[in-house]
């Protein structure tokens, strides 16, 4: 007999296709609506008088938390928390990436706690569908900005507010993407090491050492009067990189007194120069789209633009073939 699970698993499946089948009718975008069944924590607000006037924060990310998981960490202390960039329709990567890499239970003795990070969708029924897949996973977590490319500044921010509010003892974070495959054997005993000691103000991955781009039909485009400099700190390509969870709360406090841009690593790249903190560059980290090869694949941590369905063959073929030598 199928688990309740399983059968929510099933009926999730079945929403979400009905739904998307629904979402393509073209028809006028509504308003969010989705606050009423929602965990919200807000924000404490300081009183601001004109004696810390010259301190009060001038991006203070005064969101609420919309869904939030916020005993994850209560049972025991994750040695690895992996926050991962994701939007309201991707839901079979994220279902991929739950039975894959991104399992919380792949690492006997050792803690992994995997969420994913949204903002809000214009559209009230991808956030009910998203509010579902929450009560059956328990690893999403919401805040009420809109979901949107210009905002995966807001959405990192997010993620580091929450480690530092509610899982502030792991010893380590990774922040991903959900197109990303990562390699968790490579990532866990080759880099971090449990039976180290942890290591503190420390920040790796495919570190960029470059300037704005200012043709405006860039992707990338970054406005001189925003960001005047013609070069920027180095910074880790935000398809995935690691830092130490004190980490997480040293760039969020510095994030209130930095100017937002909608440049996610490199506005990371911003806090970190403040910070004092140099990322490490790492080999392993991949930002770009490799050729398929299971020993290619077994020398690397992150690879980029991976498909559900090649993530579980990648998976699959790491899990049944160890003994292969390449």
């Amino acid at each position: 007999m199928a688990s309740k699970v399983s059968c929510l698993y099933v009926l999730t499946v079945v929403c979400w296709a009905s739904a998307l089948w629904y979402l393509s009718i073209t028809r006028p975008t509504s308003s969010y609506t989705g606050h009423r069944h929602f965990n919200t924590i807000s924000i404490a607000r300081k009183n601001v008088s004109f004696g810390n006037i010259r301190t009060r924060p001038i991006n203070p990310h005064s969101f609420d938390f919309l869904i939030n998981e916020p005993n994850k960490c209560e049972k025991s202390i994750p040695f690895l928390v992996i926050l991962i960039s994701t939007t309201h329709k991707e839901f079979d990567a994220r279902q991929a990436i739950r039975e894959t890499w991104g399992d919380e239970n792949n690492f006997k003795g050792i803690k992994i706690a995997t969420l994913f990070l949204l903002g809000k969708n214009a559209d009230p029924v991808l956030n009910q569908m998203v509010e579902q897949e929450s009560q059956i996973f328990h690893d999403i977590i919401v805040e009420n900005f809109i979901d949107s490319y210009h905002n995966l500044t807001l959405k990192t921010l997010m993620g580091m507010r929450w480690v530092a509010t509610f899982c502030s003892k792991a010893k380590y974070v990774m922040k991903t993407d959900s197109d990303i495959f990562v390699n968790m054997d490579n990532l866990i005993y080759k880099l971090l090491k449990p039976n180290t000691k942890p290591r503190r103000r420390y920040f790796t991955g495919y570190v960029i050492n470059g300037g704005p781009i200012r043709d405006v039909r860039s992707k990338w485009y970054m406005p001189r009067d925003l960001y005047p400099d013609s070069n920027y700190p180095p910074f880790c390509s935000g398809t995935g990189y690691i830092f130490s969870a004190d980490v997480a709360e040293l760039i969020y406090k510095t994030s209130l007194h930095t100017r937002l841009l909608h440049l996610e690593d490199v506005y990371v790249g911003l806090c970190l120069r403040k910070l004092g903190i140099h990322p490490f560059q790492n080999s392993g980290f991949n930002h770009w789209k490799m050729a398929y090869s299971l020993c290619r694949y077994r020398r690397v941590i992150t690879v980029h633009q991976i498909t559900p369905e090649e993530m579980h063959r990648i998976w699959n073929d790491m899990s049944s073939k160890k003994h292969l030598r390449c």
